[in-house]
C-alpha cells in the first residue's frame, strides 16, 4: 500500500520547521551578541560549541519515536504516551547531572577551546547560565519523540517556536535596555528552553496516562540510546576531524570548508525531517505487524529521497558561481570553495537514499546495525582520507573525497540491510 506523498509531507514539514528553529534562533542570538563587540562573539561561539554536544544525547527524541511508534501502530495509544513519560523522566535525570558536571568542567572546557584570557573568561559565564536550560533542551528532546511516535508533528512545531520566538524578542531586550550583557543571551535561552519544555510536559499531563517512573522502560530506552550515542559520537570525529585538516591546510581552506559544511548540515536537515516521517510511519507499520506496509514505505521514502535529493543538487549546482559570494567576499577563500562544492553537489542524491533508510530503520529499532554501518564508514572511508589529506596536503578534495567515501559506504550498508529485510521486525516492541 502507497502512502500518499501529502501524508508524508503532513508529518516532514512541520518535523523540518522543528530542526530549523534552533539554528534560526542561534542566529538571531549570534547577531545580537556580534554588536558587543569580538569578545562577547567569540565566548558565545566557544560556549555554543560545548552546549550543542548536549544533542549528542538525541536517543531521547530518536529512540523514543521508535518505541512509541511501533505502539501508537498496535493501537496502544497509553503505553506510546507512558514511553514519553519515561523518557521525559530520563530527560531530567540526565540533565541536572549535565548541570552539576557542567558547572564544574565549564572552566577547563572553555580555556582548552579558547585559551587564557577574556573570551575563555566570558565563555564561562555564559555557560554556567546557559547549563540550567540543560534538562529542559532534553525534556524537549523526549517530548518531540513521542509525539513524533504518534505521528503528530504539528504541536512539537508550535511549542518550539513558542519558546524560541518569545527568547528572540527577549534576548535583545535583556542584552542591552536591562544591561545584562552576554549573560542576557545565556537567560534567554534558558527562558526558551523553560517554555518549551513546560509546553510537552503540559501535552504528556492532558494525556491522562501515569507519570511515574519506571526504571525498567528508561533502562530499555538507554540501551537503544547507547547504539545511537556512539553513532553520534562516530559522527563527531569525522568532522572534528576534518576540519581540523582544513584548518592545517590554509586559512582559506578552512574557511571555505566552513561556508560548504554549514549548506550540507542545513540540506542534512531538509533531508531529516523526511527520514523523521519515515521513522514515524515504518515504526507504525511494524507495530500493526504489517509487514507489506512497511516494506512498501521503505520503497517508497527511497524514492522519495532520491527525488529530493537530486533537486537539492541541481539547484546548488545552479547556484555555484553565485551563493558562495552571500558568504564571504574574500578571493582566497572564493577559489578554495570549488574544490569542495562539487562533491557537496554530487552527494546530495546519495544523501537523500542514506537519510531517508536511516529514518526507515531507526523506524524499525534498528539502532545496533545503524551504530556498526556508521563505524565502519568512519574507519573506513572517512577518517583515512581526511589524515591522508593531512600527511600529503590534499587540501579540501582530499577531505571532501573521504566525506564522498563515507556516504557512499553508508549508501551500500543501509541499501543491503532494506534488501535483507532483518530489520523489519514485527510487533509492539522489538525483541
Amino acid at each position: 500500500m502507497t502512502v500518499p506523498l501529502r501524508q508524508v509531507l503532513g508529518l516532514a514539514v512541520p518535523a523540518l520547521g522543528v530542526l530549523a528553529a534552533e539554528p534560526l534562533y542561534l542566529l538571531v542570538d549570534t547577531a545580537v551578541v556580534g554588536h558587543l563587540g569580538a569578545v562577547p562573539l567569540g565566548a558565545l561561539s566557544v560556549g555554543a560549541i560545548v552546549l550543542a554536544q548536549i544533542s549528542q544525547l538525541n536517543f531521547l527524541s530518536y529512540g523514543t519515536t521508535a518505541r512509541t511508534a511501533r505502539l501508537h501502530g498496535a493501537g496502544r495509544r497509553a503505553d506510546a504516551v507512558a514511553e514519553g513519560v519515561q523518557a521525559t523522566w530520563l530527560a531530567v535525570a540526565i540533565g541536572v547531572v549535565l548541570i552539576g558536571v557542567g558547572q564544574l568542567v565549564a572552566r577547563p572546557v572553555a580555556e582548552v577551546l579558547a585559551g587564557q584570557g577574556e573570551v575563555a573568561d566570558a565563555a564561562v559565564g555564559w555557560l554556567r547560565v546557559a547549563l540550567f536550560g540543560a534538562p529542559f533542551v532534553l525534556v524537549t528532546m523526549a517530548g518531540n519523540g513521542w509525539l513524533r511516535g504518534v505521528q503528530d508533528t504539528r504541536r512539537p512545531l508550535r511549542y518550539v517556536l513558542a519558546g524560541n520566538g518569545i527568547s528572540a524578542v527577549l534576548c535583545p531586550v535583556l542584552v542591552y535596555p536591562l544591561g545584562w550583557g552576554l549573560e542576557g543571551s545565556a537567560v534567554a535561552n534558558v527562558a526558551a528552553q523553560v517554555i518549551s519544555a513546560t509546553l510537552f510536559v503540559r501535552a504528556l499531563r492532558a494525556e491522562r496516562v501515569s507519570l511515574a517512573p519506571k526504571p525498567s522502560v528508561m533502562r530499555a530506552q538507554l540501551t537503544l540510546g547507547r547504539d545511537l550515542l556512539v553513532r553520534g559520537v562516530a559522527f563527531q570525529a569525522c568532522f572534528v576531524s576534518a576540519t581540523t585538516v582544513a584548518a592545517h591546510h590554509s586559512t582559506a581552506a578552512v574557511g571555505a570548508h566552513q561556508i560548504v559544511l554549514q549548506l550540507w548540515t542545513f540540506l542534512a536537515l531538509v533531508l531529516d525531517s523526511l527520514a523523521i516521517a519515515a521513522q514515524s510511519l515504518v515504526g507504525a507499520a511494524l507495530g500493526a505487524d504489517d509487514d507489506d506496509r512497511a516494506r512498501g514505505l521503505a520503497r517508497q521514502v527511497t524514492r522519495y529521497g532520491l527525488v529530493f535529493g537530486i533537486g537539492l543538487g541541481v539547484v546548488f549546482a545552479l547556484l555555484a558561481g553565485m551563493l558562495p559570494r552571500v558568504f564571504t567576499s574574500d578571493a582566497s577563500v572564493l577559489g578554495e570553495i570549488p574544490h569542495a562544492w562539487w562533491f557537496f553537489v554530487a552527494l546530495q542524491p546519495i544523501a537523500g537514499v542514506v537519510f531517508a533508510l536511516d529514518g526507515v530503520l531507526l523506524g524499525a529499532g534498528d539502532a545496533a546495525f545503524l551504530r556498526t554501518a556508521t563505524i565502519l564508514a568512519a574507519v573506513t572511508g572517512f577518517l583515512p582520507f581526511v589524515w591522508l589529506s593531512f600527511a600529503f596536503d590534499w587540501g579540501l578534495a582530499g577531505i571532501w573525497t573521504g566525506l564522498s567515501l563515507f556516504m557512499v559506504v553508508r549508501l551500500g550498508s543501509v541499501l543491503l540491510r532494506t534488501r535483507s529485510g532483518r530489520w523489519a521486525v514485527l510487533g509492539a516492541v522489538r525483541v
